[in-house]
C-alpha cells in the first residue's frame, strides 16, 4: 500500500468520525437553576496522559534517523555532482543553512506527533486518533528512507559512480 492510499484511508476512517452530528446548542434543562455553593469534592484520581513514552522517542527517533540520512545522502550526491561539474548545481549550500532547515522540518514533524498523540477535548474522535498517532510518523519515515536510497543509488554520466570515472569519461 503506498503512503498516499494509506494517508487516504486514515482520512477516511477519521472523517467519519468528525462528520457525526452533534448538538452544541444548550437547552435550559442542562444549565444550572441558580448558582450554588462550590464544595471541594475529594481528589480525584485522574491519572494524567503519559505522552512521552517509549514508543513515541522510538517511532519519532526512527524519523529522526531516517530523516538524517536523506540529509546527508542528499549532500553527497550535491557535493559530488558540484565536484564533477554538473550543469545543474551551480552550488552546494551551506551546512549552517541546510541544518537549520531540516532541523525546522524535523522539529515541525516531531510537533505534529506530539500533537496527534496528545488529548484533545475538543476534537471528536480524539481517541481514534491518538490511537493512529504513529501513522504520520511511519509514512514521513518511510518516505525519507525511499529519498535516501534514491539518493544512494544516484550514478554520473555513463553510470559512474565515482568522481574519477566521471572524470575518466570526460576526458575520452
Amino acid at each position: 500500500m503506498t503512503a498516499a492510499q494509506l494517508l487516504i484511508l486514515v482520512l477516511l476512517l477519521v472523517s467519519r468520525l468528525a462528520a457525526q452530528e452533534v448538538n452544541f446548542n444548550a437547552t435550559d434543562s442542562a444549565l444550572p437553576a441558580a448558582p450554588s455553593s462550590a464544595v471541594p469534592s475529594a481528589p480525584s484520581q485522574v491519572k494524567p496522559q503519559k505522552v512521552l513514552d517509549k514508543k513515541f522517542f522510538v517511532v519519532v527517533g526512527s524519523l529522526g534517523g531516517a530523516e538524517s540520512l536523506r540529509f546527508t545522502t542528499r549532500r553527497l550526491v550535491l557535493e559530488r555532482e558540484f565536484d564533477a561539474g554538473a550543469p545543474w548545481v551551480n552550488s552546494v549550500p551551506s551546512k549552517p543553512n541546510t541544518v537549520a532547515k531540516d532541523l525546522a522540518l524535523y522539529g515541525s514533524e516531531f510537533l505534529v506527533a506530539y500533537e496527534l498523540k496528545r488529548t484533545h477535548s475538543w476534537l471528536p474522535g480524539d481517541r481514534i486518533v491518538r490511537k493512529l498517532w504513529w501513522v504520520y510518523p511511519a509514512v514521513m519515515t518511510a518516505i525519507h528512507i525511499k529519498n535516501a536510497v534514491g539518493n544512494i543509488r544516484t550514478q554520473g554520466p555513463g553510470g559512474c559512480t565515482s568522481v574519477e570515472c566521471a572524470l575518466q569519461t570526460q576526458t575520452q
